[in-house]
Parts: structure tokens; sequence; C-alpha cells
């Protein structure tokens, strides 16, 4: 890590409250490097384990979207650290993080999306939130490539962009190593708790102060072999990678349900989202056939002067919670977990992970996260991560 992006980072240490507590976690996706980066500045005896290699499952399969267009205070505040802490810490000796206008739109005869957009952007306003509302004529002379004689309403936000999602997570645990965490990989581990330790296939048991849970989709699986039920559902997402020349913005259609960024090779575009659980050591991780025929022509649609061919197409998974917030935080004795993202994990994972870090060294969690909030026994339906506020309620 460039000094310039260390000296960027460390104004908000945490004074060293970490020296003499050894924590494990395990997980070595975005918030799982985050937070073990965060961790072991602070002096932590910190060992991040993961089954696979570093991004190995859905951080390796993420989007890379990064935005604050949120309404609801919290979300946005956590979007804003986010995104300030992808600004400093990128660079051309760690991951890029490109500045990139977010748009998200409903077409005409949609009012009651169209109503919501105009909604969410006032409360943004109102938090300060840099964010304003287009109709479809502004919205072409704003970007020119993108298609808006359709449009009723488009929110626009300035505070975004986007970045590689395993080059992040490969540079922040590298970076944790770099502060004196060890790295474990192809170490799958189950958990015991009473307490909180960490158990190796031969049987080893590691003996830590805490553990920390960032397994993604594997979480409710790791928890439920230790006798603990969290109220979370993996569900499979697809995404595709299409060559053509599309340098700005990142769009969201709601009325069509899909979104698409730029990318070194044209552009990334996703939907494709199941809604029922997955199983997550046995899904299907190539797209379904007519997944990327039918999003492409979609995405042509919205980008009719665009030549849009197929590069390769993926599944992945995201993880759901029955209101739709994650669940961050202590659930027992020197047990921690964060997971249930929407979709939203990774272009949180730089602030979820330092408060995460924080609260396993003392401090305040996430009240509105709490993951004692539910039962762990709820019944409840996978909803899609990505939708403007309020389409559920």
């Amino acid at each position: 890590m460039s000094d310039e992006a260390e000296l960027a980072v460390g104004a908000d240490a945490f004074t060293d409250r970490g020296a003499g507590r050894s924590v494990a976690v395990v997980g070595a996706g975005a918030v799982g490097a985050t937070a073990a980066y965060d961790l072991a500045r602070e002096g932590a005896d910190v060992t991040l384990y993961d089954r696979g290699g570093v991004a190995h499952g859905s951080s390796g399969r993420a989007a890379g979207i990064c935005y604050d267009a949120f309404a609801d205070s919290l979300d946005a505040e956590l979007a804003s650290d986010a995104i300030e802490r992808f600004r400093a810490l990128s660079g051309d000796d760690t991951f890029p993080f490109v500045e990139c206008p977010y748009v998200w739109l409903a077409r005409e005869g949609d009012d009651r999306r169209a109503d919501a957009i105009r909604d969410q952007v006032e409360r943004m306003q109102a938090q300060g939130v840099v964010a304003v509302t287009m109709d479809g004529d502004e919205l072409a002379d704003r970007f020119p490539t993108v298609r808006a004689d359709d449009v009723a309403v488009a929110g626009v936000a300035g505070g975004a962009g986007y970045t590689d999602p395993g080059q992040y997570t490969a540079c922040l645990a590298a970076a944790a190593t770099g502060a004196g965490a060890t790295l474990e990989t192809d170490t799958p581990v189950s958990l015991r708790t009473d307490p909180a330790r960490i158990v190796r296939e031969d049987g080893t048991v590691d003996e830590f102060d805490a553990v920390l849970v960032t397994a993604g989709a594997h979480t409710k699986r790791l928890l439920a072999d230790a006798g603990i039920s969290i109220a979370v559902k993996p569900y499979r997402v697809q995404a595709l990678v299409a060559s053509c020349d599309h340098p700005e913005p990142t769009c969201y259609d709601a009325s069509d349900g899909f979104y698409l960024r730029p990318h070194p090779e044209g552009l990334l575009a996703g939907d494709g989202t199941e809604e029922w659980e997955a199983d997550p050591d046995d899904y299907d991780r190539d797209a379904n056939p007519e997944f990327a025929s039918d999003l492409l022509e979609r995405v042509r649609h919205r980008l009719p002067t665009a030549d849009v061919e197929l590069e390769r197409a993926w599944a992945g998974l995201c993880t759901a919670t029955p209101d739709r917030d994650p669940l961050v935080g202590q659930l027992a004795d020197g047990l921690y977990v964060a997971t249930g993202f929407q979709g939203h994990g990774f272009m949180r994972a730089p602030a979820i992970g330092q408060r995460l870090a924080r609260q396993v060294l003392g401090g305040d969690g996430i009240d509105a996260f709490d993951p004692t909030r539910f039962d762990g026994d709820e019944e409840f339906d996978v909803v899609e991560g990505m939708t403007v506020p309020d389409e559920f309620d």
C-alpha cells in the first residue's frame, strides 16, 4: 500500500486498542479482509481464514458498483464513508477507483417507481447527499449515449464510482498481512462457541479472544453447525461483461430491473435474481442459457448507439434478511457476524469492516443492524436487493 493511501486512512485509527487481543476472521471477502486490516492496524493478533482463496466467493463475483444513493440516513452515512475510503485507498499500486455518476430511472407509465425516485432524491438532498432529478430531455443532454425518450424521471448521484472487487479485496488482505495479520487460505474451518473458537479439519483448535464470521453465503451454515440460527438466506444472481464503448454513467433501470456500469472491456450488467434460497455448496456458477440474450436485448434498448457483444456471463450469491437490512455485530460473547447485505456488501465493505473492527475492540456496534434482532427461525421471502425505495413497502 502506498504511503499516501496509508496516511489518508491513518487519521481515524483506534489508538492501538487491539494490542494483546487475538481475533479470528472467517471469510476473506471484501468485508473480512477490510476488518482484518483495521484490526491488525490496531495491534490485534489477527488470523484471516478462508476455505478457498482471497475473494474466492461472492466478492470475486460482485459488480463493483459504489454509490451513496440512499435516502435512509444510516445507509447514506455508510455509503459515503465507504466511498471516501475507496478513494483514499485506491491508487496505481493498490486498486482502481473510477469516479462515475450513478443514474437510476423509471420509465413513462411506471408512476409508482417514478414517484419513489422523486421522493428518494428529495430525502437525499435534505440530508446533504448530492443528487438531482432529471426528466428525459435533461438526461439525454447530460448522457447522450443513454436512451431517454421513454424515461419519466431519473435520479442522478454524483458521489459514485466503480472498482474491481477482486483487486480491492486482494489489496486489503495484503495490507492486513503487512500490518501483521496471518492469512490462512485453502483452510476450511468449523466454529465452536462458549467460548468462540476455530476448529481445523484435522481437529486442531485455534483459541481466540473473538471470532468474526464474514463468510458470505456460507455464514448461515457455518453458524448452524455451531448450533446458532440466523435469519438469512443465500440467493443466486447473474451478471455479464460485454464489449462496447460505454464511458458513463452507471445506470439502474428500475422499471426493467437491470443495472449496467462501465468496465475495462466495455460494460458490466446484471439482474438475473432468483428469489428463492440457494445452496452455497451446490449452485450453478454459470449463467442460465437465456440470461445473456435477454439482458443484452434490454441493454441495447437503453444504449442504442453502442455495439454490444457478449464476452462472458456468470452467477454468484447474495444474502437476504427479513427486513432487507444486514446482520452486523455481536451474536454472542466473543462472536461477531456480518452477512445479509442484499447485494450491497461490497460497496459497503470499507465502512462495515471498519465499524466491525471498532466493535470487536470494545466500541459501539450499529444498532439498526444488530444480528440478535431476529430469533433466527423467521420465515420470509427472498427479495431482490437492488430496488428503488418503498418499492416493496
